[in-house]
């Protein structure tokens, strides 16, 4: 049974990243391949350094693991183990990939700024005091 759950987990994140990202680059943020990064278009050595995927991968993983690994066992101590596995599982993809990717989009749209400078361009100075608080 733990074999079978682990490998319908595998298989949702290979469709997440394969297919949905796809869908996501393409259809709701209208991403081009020949478009030029601020890590390019900006270097300075300093603050925009162009990365190998590697290490751009790294960065990223290490960035959005923050919530899932304590709310995921609350979860499960609260309610058992299947609500914890569902939102590990499809919280991952439909919610916080979502959300990292459209806020790595803007972001890059944005001259690489960060979300609390983005906010404070959309929507003013409380809004990026609060981008900033949390």
């Amino acid at each position: 049974m733990a074999t079978a759950v682990v490998l319908l987990c595998f298989a949702l994140y290979a469709a997440g990243y394969l297919l949905y990202s796809r869908w996501l680059g393409a259809r709701v943020f209208s991403l081009r391949p020949r478009t030029t990064t601020p890590a390019h278009s900006l270097e300075d050595g300093v603050d925009y350094v162009p990365s190998r995927r590697g290490v751009l991968f790294g960065h990223h993983y290490a960035s959005i693991t923050g919530l899932s690994p304590m709310l995921g066992p609350a979860i499960a101590v609260i309610w058992g183990w299947v609500p914890a596995l569902l939102w590990v599982a499809l919280g991952a993809v439909l919610i916080g990939c979502v959300h990292d990717f459209g806020s790595l989009v803007v972001s890059a749209r944005a001259e690489g700024k960060s979300i609390g400078v983005v906010a404070e361009r959309l929507m003013g100075r409380r809004a990026k005091a609060l981008m900033h608080a949390l």
